[in-house]
């Protein structure tokens, strides 16, 4: 996926012309018009439309650099059986750190959270892998947790006194850790 801070300071390196780079971008089902605003969305970090492997490509040639320079690669556990307060804990250690440090400070971190969070980890630098990037160089850009409600099939109660019940909620969460070359 593309990275837009990256670009953005690609961008402003090269003094190239975001017209130089939309007529770079023109391809079936997108005008030049269309190229321009998409470019500008991605540069604030606004992935509408979301960016494809041509259009990395096409950036890439464009600016003079590897299709790696200007990628991030992200992966998520989406409704992992966890509360996200919890797992926040750990994802604030990791981030912003090189991948090897994370790895290592998960290893020995004694929280529950921490074996989902490496799990996530480890998809990510895969999936960088996967696209030829050097994973000895990356970084951990963005570690983050989002609440995703009760998790399915936990509708539970506890018996209180005068014949009342209260809802036993366990929560759920969606973690999310985004890689980048340093």
């Amino acid at each position: 996926m593309l990275s837009g801070s990256k670009l953005k300071k690609l961008i402003k390196q090269r003094k190239v012309g975001v017209d130089q780079l939309a007529n770079q971008l023109v391809r079936g089902g997108l005008t030049k018009d269309q190229a321009k605003s998409a470019l500008k969305n991605w540069q604030s970090n606004l992935y509408i439309p979301l960016p494809q492997a041509a259009d990395v490509n096409a950036l890439a040639s464009a600016l003079g650099v590897d299709k790696v320079e200007i990628s991030r690669w992200e992966s998520m556990y989406r409704y992992a059986p966890m509360a996200p307060r919890k797992v926040r804990l750990v994802t604030q250690l990791i981030s912003g750190r090189p991948v090897q440090d994370a790895i290592d400070l998960l290893r020995f971190a004694n929280k529950r959270a921490a074996t989902l969070v490496t799990k996530v980890l480890k998809a990510a630098i895969a999936d960088a892998d996967s696209h030829e990037a050097d994973t000895e160089s990356l970084y951990v850009s963005e570690a983050c947790v989002d609440g995703a409600g009760w998790r399915m099939g936990t509708k539970r109660f506890i018996e209180k006194d005068r014949g009342r019940a209260h809802s036993i909620r366990k929560d759920a969460c969606h973690i999310r850790v985004t890689v980048a070359k340093a």
